[in-house]
């Protein structure tokens, strides 16, 4: 079976469209401050509006838990998505309730409806399937037809996104059909030398990842808070770093492997040690091997890989025609502690080939440190999703859809 796209919908001038997006933003004080979620459903708005659709969209924001909380509305969202669109949004302040039934029904061929949070209601994340199928009934009330668009969620069985796609007529849009182009061309035959930058603060986090991508890749770079565990494994001291002391052996059997494999594991050879978890502490570069021979001993802790090794890291991610990036390579959200991290996104605007930015934390590094989506092959929004995904597993969103 193959995917169905916004092709196979035929005709939806004057159809009640219900897109479900994944516009999950950061917000500090009701104020977005990363837009890119907003940005990336655009496409396929905008070709649904083009298509005299009545366009109703839905997505989740947070994790309010079952019941509305003002923190976590998708007022602000719709805001931005009129200003993104250049023309009015309407604002729907429930999901299923007298809000959304007249905000529906008031909109015009090309009109925009945002309705609230869909996780305002337990049935959306139920685990019940009967409360779920009850919730998506009602939701499906609101609609013709279902556009799925929101990847970050496909690995969940979530009622806007398994059972709604089950009670009407439902297609993938734009952003899930360019996502599963990507991590297919990072799957199946792609082109060489391929490196995959792995980051962020654990490595179980990314077991899965590794599992499958070792037979595919030639390099493995490992940065984050994960070389830790990395380092550990191979008998070297690391202080007060994070570490993952259940998941050495692992790593061990890792190592093993990519050796048997011929894959390069390209580790760090040296880390910035500071003296504390905090955006001022004192700080300085150690050899990987020597990270307890700082001024701070035994209670240094690694906050970002050395710049030995970012350069080593921008040297094989420039010389690959494929690299994933996933997590940030030292604590960025501290300027001192950002080097490691700007200077492989940097080497990635340089690939001559695809350079695929995976990951929210990614996502949000590169656009703090002053970098724009169009300098990188494709900024995933997948987060989890496109982790599972790469790791070989069925994604009950996608199935729904039809691909298999």
């Amino acid at each position: 079976m193959t995917l169905r796209t916004l092709d196979t919908l035929g005709s939806l001038e004057g159809k009640r469209v219900i897109v479900r997006c994944d516009l999950n933003v950061p917000l500090r004080d009701g104020i977005i401050t990363d837009d890119g979620r907003v940005r990336a459903s655009l496409p396929t708005l905008n070709a649904l509006i083009n298509a005299g659709a009545r366009v109703v969209v839905c997505s989740h924001l947070g994790r309010p838990d079952g019941a509305p909380d003002p923190q976590y509305s998708l007022e602000p969202v719709a805001q931005r998505l009129s200003e993104l669109l250049g023309a009015p949004v309407a604002f729907a302040r429930d999901t299923v309730g007298e809000s959304a039934t007249e905000a529906v029904a008031s909109l015009e061929d090309g009109g925009v409806v945002v309705i609230e949070n869909l996780r305002f209601n337990p049935g959306e994340t139920s685990k019940d399937a009967a409360e779920r199928g009850a919730f998506a009934a009602e939701l499906a009330k609101l609609g013709d037809v279902l556009v799925s668009d929101g990847f970050g969620v496909v690995h969940r069985k979530q009622a806007s996104v398994y059972e709604l796609a089950e009670l009407l007529p439902s297609a993938a849009g734009l952003l899930i059909a360019t996502e599963l182009d990507v991590l297919d061309r990072l799957t199946e035959n792609p082109e060489r030398p391929y490196a995959v930058v792995l980051g962020g603060s654990k490595v179980s986090d990314k077991l899965g990842v590794i599992s499958h991508l070792l037979p595919r890749v030639d390099r493995i770079l490992v940065g984050g808070g994960m070389l830790f565990t990395f380092l550990k494994a191979q008998g070297h001291a690391v202080a007060s770093s994070l570490l993952e002391e259940d998941q050495l052996d692992t790593v061990r059997g890792y190592i093993a492997e990519a050796a048997e494999r011929g894959v390069e594991l390209v580790l760090p050879t040296d880390v910035v040690v500071a003296a504390s978890f905090s955006a001022d502490a004192d700080h300085e570069v150690a050899a990987a091997d020597a990270i307890e021979q700082t001024a701070f001993g035994a209670s240094g802790i690694g906050l970002d890989i050395g710049p030995e090794t970012a350069a080593r890291f921008a040297e094989v991610i420039r010389g690959s025609k494929t690299v994933f990036w996933n997590g940030p390579m030292g604590v960025f959200e501290f300027p001192a502690f950002a080097a490691g991290t700007k200077t492989v996104a940097q080497a990635l605007t340089e690939v001559d080939g695809l350079s695929v930015v995976g990951g929210g934390d990614s996502a949000a590094a590169v656009r703090q440190l002053g970098f724009s989506d169009d300098q990188f092959g494709h900024i995933s929004t997948g987060g989890g999703a496109s982790l599972e995904f790469l790791e070989g597993k069925k994604l009950p969103g996608l199935e729904v859809l039809g691909w298999a």
